[in-house]
């Protein structure tokens, strides 16, 4: 009788990240940015039907990243949970703490068991408060573990190079036109295989971009942004690089100034 293969659980479990880190690493990278009157979340998408950014609940947005078939039925999951906890408790039960505790159990529980494949995604539940403050921002990865992130976030693709970024441009408080311009530079900011960096202008063709606003009057804060008013809020586009100093000049004398320019000596009688 031969003896079945043996498979360590510390090697079953890393051979299970890597697999689902492999695929979520080949998609593109999502990123939330807080702003001055909510939350913003974008990400390269050349699918104009499939959506990676949509809404849960009034004030609840979700993001993912990774296999489009497998964050959808989280997505479809995290809605029918949403509309029976405001239907049976209060519309002010529906949290995105609550249901990111949610997403982080069916994750979880996924990845802990040998008898189906780690979903391959990464996600954003975003919620957005009275006051920047209040604003809550929660990623999730494949195996359920859940970060309360502030002020920016990245999942997906070159995750660390795009964070990197806008840990160095960012500003607080920033209006939703800077916010966007940060958020679309940042996704367009890549290495190339010396790890050199090199800066893409992303069309806006292939831009989802959808916020959570605040200051919008009705009960639902869920917004996206098309095409037409990206062109408006992003404006002339170039690759984003570092100011060169200007070479040293002589000053330049302006009409009407006092400095006249210098008067050639008189020609010598030649001999």
């Amino acid at each position: 009788m031969s003896m079945p293969f043996y498979v360590s659980p510390e090697q079953l479990m890393k051979d299970r990240a890597d697999f689902a880190r492999k695929g979520i690493s080949r998609g593109r990278s999502m990123v939330a940015v807080q702003y001055h009157d909510g939350i913003l979340l974008a990400s390269e998408n050349v699918s104009q039907a499939l959506h990676k950014v949509s809404e849960i609940y009034d004030r609840i947005a979700f993001a993912a990243v990774g296999r489009y078939n497998e964050f959808e039925n989280l997505r479809i999951a995290g809605v029918r949970l949403a509309d029976m906890r405001g239907y049976a408790y209060d519309r002010r039960d529906v949290t995105g703490r609550g249901l990111a505790n949610a997403y982080a159990q069916t994750l979880g529980t996924i990845f802990s068991s040998g008898g189906e494949k780690p979903y391959e995604v990464e996600i954003f539940v975003a919620e957005v408060g009275d006051s920047p403050e209040e604003d809550s921002i929660y990623r999730l990865t494949y195996d359920g573990q859940v970060a309360d992130e502030h002020r920016f976030a990245v999942i997906g693709g070159a995750a660390d190079v795009v964070a990197s970024y806008l840990g160095e441009h960012y500003v607080e408080d920033a209006h939703l036109e800077d916010a966007l311009r940060l958020a679309v530079a940042a996704l367009g900011h890549t290495t190339d295989e010396r790890g050199e960096p090199q800066d893409r202008v992303l069309p806006v063709g292939s831009l989802e971009v959808a916020v959570l606003d605040r200051s919008r009057p009705r009960p639902r804060k869920f917004s996206r942004i098309g095409p037409d008013r990206l062109e408006a809020l992003l404006g002339e586009r170039g690759p984003v690089s570092a100011a060169e100093p200007e070479p040293d000049r002589e000053p330049e004398s302006e009409p009407g100034s006092e400095t006249e320019p210098p008067v050639a000596p008189p020609e010598q009688p030649s001999s």
